[in-house]
């Protein structure tokens, strides 16, 4: 039977300095996972104009369905203007208030994630109220709930980022990210340490953390630690390279592939597309085979 994923958060328009590109760290993963074959379901809104329904067109084009991508007629559709100066390290200024911030809940949504074997979210769309309350309540409908933490300054709390967390089974974040929330719950000493704070915290399923050009690594509950050292690839930008992992990483776990080979093909996925312009290049699942073939570093447990 096919997985079925439900993915609720942000859709906008990354604005760089010659062009523009359809966005949104949960809209990216929710198209990567609809490539990938899975059953998707999208949660997001867009305002009712010009960008707002050229958003819809776009997601159509990636076979992802709209039916829970509302239409708002008193905010505009999200934009996030893209400093690319540094291709390793692309910032954001995102503007506020948009439409994804006004997502309503929805009782046929509900029934979406409820009978959803993964629901994906972020802490970014649960910036304002209304659109934080309604991830709150889908969330208590949820049977995995696999939280990316996605920590754009102004735009959280630690309150509200660790009231997200306590409903997580999987936790996916980056170095910097893994220091702030670790440095909210208590004390520790490297990044094993912290991984396991916060696995221990909040008894997770899996903490995936993302290490940039150093790969990623994995706890999981038996206190393994599950380690990729990446592939090399000619950075052109890292924009949706994180979320490129996520989708790969989720792909191979919610089709039964152990840790390790998730782990190896999320981190291909993630390189690949920090190899192209723009979070949501062309490429099929051959194309990561075969960059995992041509590379082959091996993941390890330790």
């Amino acid at each position: 039977m096919t997985p079925k994923l439900t993915v609720f958060g942000e859709v906008l328009w990354d604005v760089l300095p010659d062009t523009r590109l359809a966005g949104g760290a949960t809209m990216n993963v929710a198209a990567h996972l609809q490539r990938y074959g899975l059953d998707v379901s999208f949660i997001s809104r867009v305002g009712h104009d010009e960008l707002g329904a050229e958003l819809l067109e776009f997601m159509k084009g990636q076979g992802l369905s709209t039916d829970f991508v509302q239409t708002g007629e008193t905010h505009l559709t999200g934009i996030a203007k893209a400093n690319v100066s540094d291709s390793h390290e692309v910032t954001y200024k995102i503007l506020h208030p948009v439409a994804w911030d006004y997502i309503q809940y929805d009782a046929l949504a509900a029934e979406k994630v409820a009978a959803s074997d993964y629901f994906v979210y972020g802490s970014l769309a649960a910036r304002d109220d209304i659109t934080r309350l309604a991830l709150l309540r889908y969330l208590k409908d949820a049977r995995r709930p696999v939280f990316d933490v996605n920590l754009r300054p102004p735009h959280y709390t630690r309150e509200g980022v660790l009231e997200l967390l306590g409903f997580a089974r999987i936790v996916k974040m980056n170095e910097h990210e893994l220091v702030e929330v670790a440095g909210w719950i208590g004390e520790f000493d490297g990044e094993r340490e912290a991984m396991a704070l916060v696995m221990d915290r909040y008894r997770l399923d899996m903490l995936v953390l993302t290490c940039g050009e150093q790969g990623a690594m994995v706890l999981t509950p038996d206190g393994q630690y599950h380690q990729h050292p990446g592939f090399v690839v000619q950075v052109a930008d890292t924009i949706g390279s994180g979320d490129a992992f996520l989708g790969a990483f989720l792909f191979k776990t919610a089709t039964g592939h152990p840790v390790n080979e998730a782990l190896e093909f999320a981190c291909a996925a993630g390189a690949y597309v920090a190899g192209k312009t723009g979070a949501l290049p062309v490429f099929a699942e051959t194309d990561i085979e075969a960059m995992i073939r041509k590379q082959s570093p091996a993941g390890q447990i330790i």
